[in-house]
C-alpha cells in the first residue's frame, strides 16, 4: 500500500509544472489587461470643449456655437448678466450646439457647456465673451396695437426709424401667426413720412374672427445702415365682423355694407373735379376714429381754402383724406363733389358711420374725376396693389 501511495505523488509533483504553464481563463484575462491597457491602466479624460465666440468687442449679430470632441454635450446655457439667455439645440450626435438667437450689442454673456464621455466622465467649461455696443439703433413703430379688434382690411405694419438697407435680415425675424392659417405676404414700402416700412396683408380681405401674432424677434438684428435693433416687438389682434364701406363719386353717395348686406346708404359729396382738390379712389382703409380736430388747408398744400374744427373725423389716408361731418356744404350732398378732397356729409349721418366704423374697415372709392389710386404707403393703401406685384415686394421672393 505505501508503494502505491508513493508513485501517486510522484504523479501529482510531475503534473504541476504543467498546470502552472498552461494558458487558464484567469491568468489569460489578466494577461490582456497588462498588455492592453484595460480599465485601470489608462485614466478616462472628458471631452474637450471649443465656444465660439470669445474675447471682448465682439461683433453684435452672430450666433454662439459649442463644438465637443471625445464626449458628448448634455446641456449648454448661455446668460447675460441680467439672466437672460439664449436658447439653442444641440445636434443629434451630441457634438454641436447652436444657439438660436443671436448675441446683442452692448451685452456680456457667460457660456456654460457640459458635457460627459461613454465611460460617464463629466465636465462644465465656462466661457465669457463680450459684444461691442450698437453705433446707430433702429427703433419700430407698429399697428395695429396689442389687444385691438379691427376691420377685415387692416394690414400689420412696421414702420422703421431708420433705413433698412438688409431688408431680408430684417424679414426673416418676422413670424406671422393667424388661427386659420391665412395666406399672405409681406411686402416692404416707402411710408408716406419718407421712411422704411414692411407690410403684410392678407390675399384677399380677412375673414372675421381670425386671430393674429406677430412676433418680431429683431434684438440683436443688423438693419444695415439703420443700425441695430435691441428690443424684440410683438402684437395680438382680432378681426372683427365683415364691414365695407362703398363710397361712389359719380353718384355722390357713400353705403355702409356688413356681411354682403346694405346698412344704409347716406348722401354725400367729394372732392372738387378737375384739380388738386380731388379726392383719391381705390380702397383706402380707415387708419383711425379721430373725432372732433383742427383742419387746416395750409397743411395739406392748398393753400388758406379753410381752418376749422371738424367732428367725427375718420382718417383715410395719411396725405389727409377724412371721412367726416360737413354740415356747412349740406347744399352738395348727394348733389355735386364741392369738397377740398374729403368725403363729407352731414352731422347726423357721420355720427352714425363714426359709431359704426372701426379702424382697418375698408373704404372703396370709385368715380371718374379724382386725382389716382390712393398709395401703398399712403395710409394703408396696401390693397391696390395686386396680389402677384404684392408678394414681388418681399425681400424673400
Amino acid at each position: 500500500m505505501s508503494h502505491i501511495r508513493v508513485r501517486v505523488a510522484a504523479v501529482a509533483a510531475l503534473l504541476a509544472p504543467l498546470a502552472a504553464c498552461s494558458p487558464g481563463a484567469g491568468q489569460g484575462a489578466a494577461a490582456g489587461d497588462a498588455e492592453g491597457g484595460g480599465p485601470h491602466a489608462a485614466e478616462d479624460r472628458p471631452a474637450t470643449v471649443t465656444v465660439t465666440p470669445k474675447g471682448n468687442g465682439v461683433r453684435a449679430g452672430g450666433t454662439v456655437k459649442v463644438n465637443a470632441t471625445g464626449g458628448r454635450i448634455t446641456s449648454v446655457v448661455v446668460a447675460d448678466d441680467e439672466g437672460h439667455t439664449l436658447a439653442g439645440q444641440v445636434a443629434a450626435d451630441g457634438s454641436a450646439w447652436i444657439s438660436k438667437r443671436k448675441a446683442v450689442p452692448g451685452t456680456s454673456y457667460t457660456v456654460t457647456a457640459r458635457t460627459t464621455t461613454e465611460a460617464g466622465t463629466k465636465n462644465a467649461v465656462t466661457s465669457v465673451f463680450t459684444t461691442a455696443e450698437a453705433d446707430k439703433v433702429n427703433k419700430v413703430d407698429w399697428r395695429p396695437g396689442t389687444k385691438a379688434t379691427v376691420g377685415i382690411a387692416q394690414p400689420v405694419s412696421l414702420v422703421f426709424d431708420h433705413p433698412v438697407t438688409d431688408k431680408a435680415a430684417v424679414e426673416r425675424q418676422l413670424r406671422l401667426t393667424t388661427s386659420n392659417a391665412t395666406e399672405g405676404s409681406w411686402a416692404w414700402l416707402e411710408d408716406w413720412s419718407g421712411r422704411d416700412r414692411v407690410d403684410w396683408r392678407p390675399r384677399e380681405y380677412w375673414k372675421p374672427g381670425t386671430k393674429v401674432s406677430l412676433s418680431a424677434e429683431l434684438n440683436g438684428t443688423d438693419s444695415g445702415d439703420g443700425g441695430w435693433f435691441v428690443r424684440d416687438y410683438s402684437t395680438g389682434f382680432t378681426i372683427g365682423e365683415s364691414q365695407i364701406v362703398k363710397v361712389d363719386l359719380d353718384r355722390r353717395q357713400l353705403t355702409l355694407e356688413r356681411d354682403g348686406q346694405t346698412v344704409r346708404t347716406v348722401p354725400v359729396s367729394g372732392g372738387t373735379p378737375g384739380g388738386d382738390k380731388r379726392s383719391w379712389r381705390g380702397t383706402a382703409v380707415l387708419i383711425a376714429k379721430e373725432g372732433t380736430i383742427n383742419m387746416n388747408s395750409e397743411t395739406v398744400g392748398l393753400g388758406d381754402a379753410y381752418d376749422r374744427m371738424v367732428d367725427n373725423s375718420m382718417r383715410l389716408t395719411w396725405s389727409g383724406m377724412y371721412a367726416h361731418a360737413a354740415q356747412w356744404n349740406s347744399r352738395w350732398f348727394g348733389r355735386a363733389n364741392k369738397s377740398s378732397g374729403c368725403i363729407g356729409m352731414s352731422d347726423t349721418n357721420a355720427a352714425w358711420l363714426y359709431a359704426r366704423v372701426r379702424p382697418g374697415d375698408p373704404f372703396e372709392v370709385k368715380g371718374k374725376d379724382t386725382k389716382g389710386v390712393v398709395a401703398p404707403g399712403n395710409g394703408f393703401g396696401d390693397w391696390n396693389v395686386p396680389w402677384d406685384a404684392w408678394q414681388a415686394k418681399s425681400a424673400l421672393r
